[in-house]
């Protein structure tokens, strides 16, 4: 049976109301955005167009207009009262977020009922393009990697290999074949995303500079390091600036993060020394030499693969939310590893293995700072890692 991300019955409810915004749907390369694009050709009734900016980058902003006006055309012709418009990669056109606002308004003024689905891979440009021209006339969803859930039903993923191999469906059949599984991570994901996600759509002096960054940082996913601690490690690495700016990218693109120590102040938060984390554990293993079953024997190094895959799970939960955000707590030897900020709700969660649980000194001091808060531990002795990692953030929320 064909598994469906549940995005997919959302667009499928959206696009089935009266027309009232564009459906943007935005996220990292290889998650499944246009085979649920097609999904949702497939799935609704009436005039439906799905076109793909993939091959025809060369023809810019005309691509949309002959596209757009076929699709007038046909309505006419086959006497429909309505259709749907699917474009996905949109971002690779130039000018693209002027000319669909064109067309958008057209259509309205007219009475046309055309609604519109967009879809691209590259955050950076969707968004740039979407605060320039069509302010107030869309929804963004986000497709983000999949979780363990989603793995499990789709590929029957245990816990196990989710934490080593991630979120990548694309990869998931690869498991067997480590070697094409990490070849397959390097040479469709991570390399297409620094160079046409960043390379081509950001203003980067220092190439190999943001190429070293994404590898130390993913060396060092989950744990707290300098900037200035950085410099020493990378050749022609310029200045703290420069690297916070090309983190900030890496972010973007669905790569690492650099998340920021939590503080009720906002302005103590900004600009701390950063924790990396990876967005998903594929690209940590990919770039290590061990194998899974080598990893999994090694109790500090795959507690260090729990943590981060709790961690990128996090960080995924963050981006479906726009009032939420993931740090981390450390004050001198305590230490929480994600504290999350939902609204006004400051929750901390550390990420245990074996029998370990939190230090009651730990336990006290974070409580004493945060008296609102609330504390999960993920591990043997609190909620267990697979069911924590089933659980919605918001439902995570209520339910402490």
């Amino acid at each position: 049976m064909e598994y469906h991300r549940p995005l997919l019955y959302k667009l499928l409810t959206r696009v089935r109301e009266p027309r009232k915004f564009i459906q943007v749907i935005a996220g990292p390369r290889q998650v499944g955005k246009t085979t649920m694009a097609i999904s949702l050709r497939d799935k609704l009734d009436g005039l439906v167009e799905y076109h793909s900016a993939d091959d025809v980058a060369a023809y810019g902003a005309n691509w949309i207009d002959q596209t757009w006006e076929s699709l007038r055309i046909r309505m006419k012709l086959e006497k429909k009262d309505g259709a749907v418009l699917i474009l996905d990669e949109i971002q690779k056109i130039s000018n693209w977020s002027a000319t669909v606002k064109k067309h958008w308004d057209r259509d309205a003024a007219e009475n046309r009922d055309i609604k519109l689905v967009l879809l691209g891979s590259s955050r950076l440009l969707l968004m740039d393009g979407l605060s320039e021209s069509l302010m107030g006339r869309y929804e963004m969803s986000y497709a983000g990697h999949w979780g363990l859930d989603e793995m499990e039903a789709a590929f029957g993923f245990t816990p196990e290999q989710y934490q080593w191999f991630g979120g990548y469906p694309g990869a998931a059949k690869l498991a067997e074949d480590e070697f094409r599984f990490k070849e397959y991570i390097r040479n469709s994901i991570i390399e297409p995303t620094m160079i046409r996600d960043i390379l081509m759509t950001a203003r980067i002096d220092k190439p190999a500079l943001l190429r070293q960054l994404f590898e130390v940082g993913i060396e060092y996913s989950a744990q707290i390091v300098s900037f200035n601690k950085m410099l020493g490690q990378l050749q022609d690495a310029g200045n703290t600036t420069t690297l916070s700016k090309y983190l900030k990218l890496l972010q973007q693109a669905g790569l690492l993060s650099g998340l920021n120590k939590y503080s009720v102040r906002a302005i103590e938060t900004k600009g701390t020394i950063p924790k990396f984390q990876v967005h998903n554990t594929a690209l940590l293993s990919a770039l290590k030499t061990k194998t899974f079953e080598e990893a999994y024997s090694n109790p500090i190094l795959w507690g260090h693969i729990v943590e981060n895959s709790v961690g990128a799970y996090l960080v995924e939960q963050v981006n479906k939310h726009p009032n939420a955000s993931v740090h981390y707590w450390r004050e001198n030897n305590d230490e929480i590893d994600y504290v999350i900020l939902l609204g006004e709700q400051i929750i901390g969660i550390e990420v245990k293995s074996g029998d370990a649980s939190i230090p009651q000194n730990t336990v006290e001091r974070f409580k004493n700072r945060f008296p609102d808060s609330k504390l999960v531990l993920v591990g043997k002795h609190g909620l267990p890692y697979e069911a924590f990692m089933k659980t919605q953030l918001i439902d995570l929320a209520s339910a402490i």
